[in-house]
């Protein structure tokens, strides 16, 4: 495992700025609210060439009792176990709170190295604010501007000094082992946390049944008999007139987001409240991106429990997402773990479809054959004719095909041929694209 760098302090002091700063990315949401980071987030580095993971975690507060402050605190606490070295952020232009000494004596515990991040710390002539700051007896204090980089190539020195002589070993999931990427989607409180947290066999996401716990898009590197994964917890996406507050707005956006980084698309459906219109409209997003995509009805075990009936209920799914109609089904319980033993199995199946390359030869033989049995019909009383297809890319499967007459060609037409490549190849779980091209020599007709 890489060495583990931990962010720790209390809400609202600039971790989640100092973790975007630090791995170069704007993955965790930045907000002046307290309490916007939740769950524990994770970024790869390299520095001083050395590589190791930093982990953001939401704001420690000791004194709060609700059932999400409860589990915003074990999770901070599980990255300081985690951790190798601890950079405990407060907030300069505070100074010192009661909270602050708190939680220094909870990392001290630890007896892990420490390092004190005096944020927002904005110029030079508000250095002499660190001053109180040594009062919290910790021999490595500095000064930052998460925000305008100040002090940050001088805290990741510190940084690299005290990991040591830490092996560095190969983390699970590196950005290029080749990992499939796993996007865990649906509406707010359809069980997206409480699923990842079945697979992982462990409370790894915070879970309540007030609807949008989720914020941040959370990347899970797990292993399932030997092949890397990376599961992606993300915010609940709610319809646009439903979003009203900015945190929930970038809760989507990240979400979203992560539809443009994922392979699969698990779109996670309410079984005990049927499939809704925000459902297809979820799915239509992963469906224009081109991602894979899986149809999971969640807490079956309510269906069953209730006597719901199954049959109708998975009627009206495949009515409600016709478009989607090449997505395969599967029945899951968070609660119980119906379902779950086939989860990576279905995943890796539907990744083989999306990833598929076919022959030349047995794609034209393909087309042929389709076309033999259901003739294209004329263009303005020009037979059409379709002279030769080749796969240009995977991920999804997209085929393009050299005509006379592009334009002349229906779209049912373009259904009935990717109808006809879906059972000769299979493609089960994956959009298939096709685009249609004049040939060289038909160009200015097909103008």
């Amino acid at each position: 495992m890489l060495p583990h760098l931990a962010i720790i302090g209390r809400a609202n002091v600039g971790k989640s700025t100092l973790f975007n700063r630090i791995t170069r990315t704007r993955s965790a949401i930045v907000h002046n609210t307290p309490g916007v980071t939740r769950d524990r987030m994770y970024g790869e580095v390299e520095w001083n060439e050395r590589s190791f993971m930093v982990i953001d975690t939401g704001g420690i507060d000791l004194a709060g009792n609700d059932n999400i402050e409860l589990q915003v605190n074990e999770q901070g606490e599980l990255a300081i176990r985690e951790a190798d070295v601890i950079v405990f952020v407060v907030d300069g232009q505070q100074g010192v709170l009661p909270q602050d000494q708190e939680v220094v004596n909870l990392v001290r515990r630890s007896g892990k190295p420490l390092i004190l991040a005096v944020n927002k710390i904005d110029a030079p002539s508000h250095e002499d604010r660190i001053t109180d700051f040594y009062g919290l007896g910790i021999a490595c204090t500095l000064p930052i501007s998460a925000e305008h980089h100040v002090g940050i190539s001088e805290l990741l020195d510190r940084v690299t000094e005290k990991f040591g002589e830490l092996q560095a070993e190969p983390d699970i999931v590196s950005p290029n082992s080749g990992a499939i990427r796993v996007a865990i989607v649906g509406k707010p409180n359809a069980g997206k946390s409480s699923i990842i947290n079945k697979l992982l066999k462990s409370d790894r996401c915070i879970v309540s049944a007030t609807p949008g716990t989720t914020r941040d898009t959370v990347d899970l590197p797990i292993e399932f008999e030997g092949d890397p994964f990376v599961l992606m917890d993300t915010a609940g996406i709610r319809r646009k007139g439903k979003t009203t507050k900015l945190i929930e707005k970038f809760s989507v956006i990240m979400a979203l987001k992560a539809l443009e980084r994922c392979d699969v698309v698990v779109l996670l459906i309410d079984g005990a409240e049927g499939v809704s219109e925000q459902d297809a409209t979820i799915a239509g997003y992963a469906f224009d991106r081109g991602r894979a995509c899986i149809l999971a009805v969640n807490k079956w075990d309510l269906v069953q429990e209730r006597e719901l009936p199954e049959e109708e209920i998975e009627e009206k799914v495949r009515m409600k997402l016709k478009f989607a109609d090449f997505a395969p089904m599967i029945k899951v319980s968070a609660k119980t773990g119906f379902g779950l033993p086939n989860f990576f199995g279905e995943v890796q199946s539907v990744y083989e479809q999306y990833s598929r390359k076919i022959p030349t030869g047995k794609l034209n033989d393909c087309f042929q054959q389709a076309i033999r049995k259901n003739p294209m019909s004329s263009y303005r009383g020009k037979f059409l004719k379709l002279y030769y297809a080749t796969q240009v890319r995977s991920c999804p499967p997209t085929f393009e095909c050299f005509m006379n007459y592009p334009q002349g060609v229906h779209f049912s037409y373009q259904r009935y041929l990717t109808n006809s490549l879906r059972k000769a190849f299979g493609f089960s779980g994956t959009p298939v694209r096709l685009i249609l091209s004049p040939s060289h020599g038909d160009e200015k007709a097909a103008r």
